[in-house]
């Protein structure tokens, strides 16, 4: 059963798009496996700064990809980490159409129909 995880954009996307390999979060986590990530409704305050066609385009609400969970440090030689906490990201492939859903905060369960629709566009590599 696939987990995933809502990260707000447009860090989703940079995750997916554009090799940000570390999530900073605030809880140390055990989990390493495959995780989808989920775009979430809110966009990041860091957002503000991105232009309002950019903040237009970007998918919200829905599953854009899935990644694969290495590691969970407290210290990292990546430009993306921040702490306190960083899960390490690496594999990212993109979903062809993003899946809306409705996220959840931290790991949650996808649901079977979502699942089913993820390894149908990934067409086996999950």
């Amino acid at each position: 059963m696939l987990k995933a995880l809502s990260v707000r954009q447009p860090y989703a996307n940079k995750i997916i798009f554009d090799g940000k390999d570390v999530e900073n979060r605030t809880r140390r986590t055990n989990f390493r496996g495959t995780v989808a990530i989920h775009a979430s409704i809110k966009l990041h305050s860091n957002a503000e700064k991105l232009s309002k066609k950019t903040k237009e385009e970007m998918v919200c609400g829905a599953i854009v990809g899935i990644v694969d969970v290495v590691d969970c440090v407290d210290e990292h030689k990546s430009k993306w980490f921040g702490g306190p906490y960083g899960y390490v990201l690496k594999n990212p492939r993109p979903l062809k159409k993003p899946i809306p859903c409705k996220g959840m905060l931290g790991f949650w369960q996808v649901p079977p129909e979502i699942e089913r629709e993820i390894k149908k566009q990934l067409k086996g590599k999950l």
